[in-house]
């Protein structure tokens, strides 16, 4: 299972919502659920940013 706050940790160059959807998308790959943990703190987060997030991972 694949932890939102788990990317975060082990990518701490990502430093963009959209980098970090990138980053999900890429992960989707070798994980097979995703849990959603913690929220983003980035400034260009949106206000469906946990839709865009599933939606990346599926």
């Amino acid at each position: 299972m694949l932890y939102l706050s788990e990317v975060l940790m082990q990518h701490p160059e990502v430093e963009s919502f959209e980098a970090l959807v990138a980053k999900v998308k890429e992960r989707s790959k070798t994980e097979m659920f995703f849990r959603i943990d913690v929220k983003p703190q980035f400034s260009d987060t949106p206000d469906n940013w946990e839709d865009r997030l599933e939606a990346a991972f599926t």
